[in-house]
This record gives C-alpha cells, structure tokens and sequence, in this order.
C-alpha cells in the first residue's frame, strides 16, 4: 500500500508536513511494502502551474492521502478517485505514518474541510 503526505521538501521520511494539501511545495510518496520513498514537486496551479494538485497526483498509485488540511474540493475530488484522505497530520512524515496507523487522525469529509481554502 502507497501513502502520500503534503510536505515542505524532499528530507524523505523526516520531511516536515505541509499544513495545507493546495500549497504543500512537495508530495511524498511512501511505499509501506517496499519502503521506498518518492518526492514530488508540486507543480499545480496553486504554485505557479498548471491543473490542481488532486490531477497531479492521480497517476502516482497511493491509496492513502495524509495532511494537515485541504478544501472540500480536494476531499471531493480524492473520493472520486477512491483515494482515503485522513487530517489532523503533524511533525513528519514519519510521525503522520504513525498517527495514522495508531487511529490517531480523522478522516476528511466536507464538514471538516477548510471552509476558507475553497476555491
């Protein structure tokens, strides 16, 4: 199973989380199987690009999308790809992978989507 994490850079597993899925300057793609680790710049609309960060993402396998926060569109939008999005993720990367084995973080929905990142 693939995980991807909004973060701030290419540190891998101790990489910081972004807080905001749009604006995360990077993606990091954890392979819990294999442990391999892929980071991803985030090319999207939000920072300076082209497309949403969602369509970005689609093709790269991960089952799981774990951040601090993001919009209901991006919440739609994932559950239209049958991708689980969970928040409330902080620390690193390898600390939100625990938190989110441990139950530790909510799964996102509309009602606990930031209302103020709709665009």
């Amino acid at each position: 199973m693939k995980v991807c994490i909004s973060t701030m850079g290419n540190s891998g597993m101790e990489e910081a989380l972004c807080q905001h899925f749009g604006r995360a300057p990077s993606f990091t793609v954890v392979d819990l199987e294999t442990g391999t680790v892929q980071v991803l710049t985030n090319t999207s609309e939000h920072m300076g690009g082209s497309g949403l960060p969602v369509d970005q993402l689609k093709d790269q396998g991960f089952q799981v999308m774990i951040v601090g926060g993001l919009g209901p569109r991006a919440v739609q939008n994932f559950a239209g790809q049958g991708v689980e999005v969970f928040i409330g993720a902080t620390g690193t990367v390898k600390d939100a992978i625990k938190d989110w084995r441990e139950g530790l973080l909510k799964e996102a929905s509309s009602d606990n989507a930031c209302k103020e990142h709709r665009h």
